[in-house]
């Protein structure tokens, strides 16, 4: 299940938050009123990640293996729906309607990079410094 992960700095006008659990990390940035602008959605982040990126001005794309290589879609968005229900319901609907969108557009969004380049506020939890007593 995914939980967020609070402290985090706003991007104003845009609210940022952050929702991890052992295989997705999910940043979505929105209004003040709910409404989402932007998301990335991390996914097999033990093993080979790659991350799925919405943004309103500018639609999809993907960063990662590519599509014939990495986890099926559909495997993705099974998972992806089984980690949702401890989301706010209003990211857990937007989130999950983008992701059936980009089912439709899957062979045609773009894929930036071969690796997904985290900025350093997105550091796994296990990279990130730990304090000490």
């Amino acid at each position: 299940m995914l939980h967020e992960i609070v402290g985090l700095a706003d991007e104003p006008p845009a609210k940022r938050r952050w929702f991890h659990d052992d295989y997705f990390d999910l940043f979505v940035w929105h209004t003040l009123n709910g409404e989402l602008t932007r998301f990335q959605l991390c996914y097999g982040i033990l093993a080979s990640e790659r991350a799925l990126v919405w943004q309103s001005q500018g639609g999809f794309f993907h960063d990662g293996l590519a599509t014939g290589e990495a986890e099926s879609l559909q495997a993705v968005r099974a998972r992806f729906e089984a980690a949702a229900p401890t989301l706010p319901k209003h990211i857990r609907i937007a989130v999950g309607a983008h992701l059936n969108e980009f089912a439709k557009l899957v062979n045609e969004v773009p894929m930036r990079r071969k690796t997904f380049r985290r900025a350093a506020w997105q550091k796994r939890l296990s990279q990130a410094p730990r304090k000490t007593a």
